[in-house]
């Protein structure tokens, strides 16, 4: 049998409209860390790469002059993503080694997210690397107060990009930044003008070593952080997740992080949009000397302390007045009942 090809790298890059979307991705097709890349560009977007352009590859794929490939995303996004992979298994574009999607503006990323983790075949080629989100100085927090769906991609990001600062006051992007750090307080923030390509490409599990405080909720979304000593048995892992999945798919937009295991020294990483959950996949290493616990949720109205305690309960730490892992998988009316599962 054929070695099974190593994933090839996928970035989500969003952002509302207006958030300089565009004008971030010509700065990353310019990078030499996209020389190799293959970018797909929302047929609604207007991106101007026509300065770039220079032949014509295969089926609407076009080589830029930086040596990455770039195609529109008509219809289907799986057709689409299947489509490139066809030509460059044949050999009828280059062997691009990563892939850039940008999503239209008033895009939900989370059915692409989805989409990722779920189709068996681009959940074998594909490995999400992380989500970059663009967001306007100036008018960004007034737009994420006002549109659900870019509070959304801020929140599930796990690297933003402040844009449009020089046009900004200063209390407008102190404004700004208090937004990320309240929305996607794990996610890396970098400001458009001073752009490191290398960190937005790199993997990113938006996991901070020092994220420990619980923000607030923006709006209807929220984002939890935990971080714990305990380990988990691979048993009370897939509980876990099953129980997150049975009880809170419909309000968990996001699950990302590093699980301890117990008899392993590798960190497990989880991924997981609402329902759907990647096959869990070790680490060679823990990325940071950190070997802690650490998950972050990021969903619609869910409880604060939802994370932290449902993870206690499976990793049999005792509390009082907290539920143990009996209580919630023996228990026939627990998922019917409010508290921890409310």
């Amino acid at each position: 049998m054929a070695e099974r090809p190593a994933p090839i790298p996928f970035t989500l890059l969003t952002g509302f409209l207006g958030a300089g979307k565009t004008t971030l991705l010509n700065r990353l097709l310019r990078d030499p860390a996209l020389a190799d890349a293959a970018v797909v560009v929302n047929e609604a977007g207007e991106i101007g790469v026509d300065h770039l352009l220079v032949e014509h590859v295969a089926d609407g794929v076009v080589a830029l002059a930086g040596g990455c490939l770039c195609c529109s995303l008509r219809g289907d996004l799986i057709a689409t993503l299947e489509d490139l992979l066809r030509a460059r298994d044949n050999g009828r574009i280059p062997p691009f080694r990563r892939i850039v999607l940008e999503t239209s503006g008033l895009a939900d990323p989370v059915p692409v997210l989805q989409t990722l983790t779920l189709h068996p075949y681009l959940a074998m080629r594909y490995r999400l690397e992380g989500v970059v989100a663009a967001l306007d100085a100036v008018a960004g927090p007034e737009t994420v107060a006002e549109r659900p769906e870019a509070a959304r991609q801020v929140a599930m990001a796990d690297h933003v990009v402040l844009s449009k600062t020089d046009l900004a006051t200063a209390e407008q992007v102190v404004a700004a930044r208090a937004l990320v750090a309240r929305l996607a307080p794990a996610a890396t923030l970098q400001d458009a003008g001073a752009l490191n390509v290398a960190a937005l490409l790199a993997p990113s599990l938006g996991i901070k070593p020092s994220l420990e405080v619980l923000p607030e909720a923006h709006g209807a979304v929220r984002t939890i952080a935990m971080a714990s000593e305990a380990a988990l048995s691979r048993e009370a892992y897939d509980l876990f997740v099953e129980l997150l999945r049975s009880a809170h798919a419909p309000k968990l937009l996001r699950l990302k992080g590093l699980i301890r295991i117990v008899g392993d020294e590798r960190p497990l990483v989880v991924q997981g949009v609402r329902h759907v959950f990647a096959e869990p996949r070790f680490l060679e290493n823990w990325p940071d000397g950190d070997v802690r616990t650490r998950l972050v949720a990021i969903g619609e109205d869910l409880a604060p302390d939802l994370l932290p305690r449902l993870y206690a309960a499976f990793a049999g730490t005792v509390a009082p007045d907290r539920p143990d892992r009996a209580a919630l998988m023996e228990n026939p009316l627990s998922l019917r009942t409010g508290g921890l599962l409310g």
